[in-house]
């Protein structure tokens, strides 16, 4: 697939991370050095099937490097699910006369791209833009580093009221199959347990852990759990369940939710924004396609799609440890 192209367009899909505007921007002025046209579809794959292209030259993405969420707003299309929603995109796009497509998002973006390249033969290069840090064959998503952070900084602030009332809060973190953001934010705040979908605790050990935390002098506590973890049907479910065997503790929970998609990049998210959008379109004029553009060891590596969505990545077990050992 080594088609010459002249004309371009970006669009962000699935949820928001913060920093995908950044990437946009890096994308968009990397077309423009490299002698390329750019547009930019509003809405996700569901503005490709219903038209809605803007052009983006290097002045139209001024100002947006330190800007949450994304311009182009985002959508999760049912028509592009069907044959019939697909070649409708398709058609607009060659009626724009697009060669080539860069798509920012996770794990189902990915999944649609893959499809679409295939079925039209159209060039895609995706970049990895999720705050769960989920996606196979990258050490880092875009807006990871950003939900961290806001993560710390809220678990900071109800520590001080847990420390002031002697109170267990159980704090939920986004994390539905991965569990990165509780166990990373949960060592950097210094939770004393963290349960996470890859690790099954079961509520007796966790509740034996905690009864050792107050028999040695801790009178509060932080417990960071993930959206997704198997302990109870919810954290409500697992918060009445210590309430229940300690008496002793008065249980609070608190679910972060939005807000950690939020907020301005950190810097960290804005250069490997940067980095990525940049990459994908030197990605496009080496012929490549069908492909993501992560990073690994500091380095740009391009990732087979079906690499990037069927492959789990691995948790690094060492953390798990390192929690285990900072928390007692």
């Amino acid at each position: 697939m080594n088609k010459k192209i002249n004309k371009i367009a970006v669009l962000t899909s699935g949820g928001d991370s913060p920093g995908m505007n950044a990437a946009i921007r890096a994308v968009v002025r990397n077309a423009a050095y490299s002698g390329l046209t750019c547009d930019g579809v509003y809405r996700g794959f569901q503005g490709l099937i219903e038209n809605e292209f803007v052009e983006l030259g290097p002045r139209d993405v001024k100002n947006t490097i330190n800007r949450g969420g994304t311009f182009l707003k985002s959508a999760r299309s049912k028509d592009f699910m069907n044959k019939e929603g697909r070649l409708k995109a398709f058609k607009n796009l060659k009626a724009r006369h697009i060669d080539a497509l860069v798509v920012i998002g996770g794990d189902g973006t990915f999944t649609g791209a893959s499809v679409f390249s295939k079925e039209f033969d159209m060039p895609i290069i995706g970049i990895p833009g999720t705050i769960d840090n989920d996606i196979n064959g990258t050490d880092y998503t875009i807006g990871y580093d950003t939900a961290l952070n806001t993560v710390v900084e809220a678990i900071d602030k109800i520590r001080d009221t847990a420390s002031s009332h002697d109170r267990l809060f159980l704090i939920e973190v986004m994390g539905r199959d991965a569990g990165d953001i509780a166990l990373n934010s949960g060592i950097g705040a210094g939770a004393e347990e963290i349960l996470i979908p890859e690790e099954n605790l079961g509520i007796d050990r966790l509740i034996e852990s905690l009864e050792k935390s107050r028999k040695t002098g801790k009178s509060s506590s932080i417990v960071v759990v993930s959206e997704g973890d198997q302990i109870g049907k919810n954290i409500t479910n697992v918060a009445e369940s210590i309430q229940e065997n300690l008496p002793e503790y008065e249980v609070k929970v608190t679910v972060l939710g939005h807000i950690q998609r939020g907020g301005s990049p950190s810097c960290f998210d804005r250069v490997l924004a940067s980095r990525l959008g940049v990459g994908a379109v030197d990605a496009l004029l080496e012929g490549k396609s069908n492909i993501m553009v992560g990073i690994e060891h500091k380095k740009i590596v391009h990732v087979p799609f079906e690499t990037a969505i069927n492959i789990k990545k691995i948790l690094d077990i060492d953390l798990i440890r390192v929690a285990d050992i900072v928390s007692s």
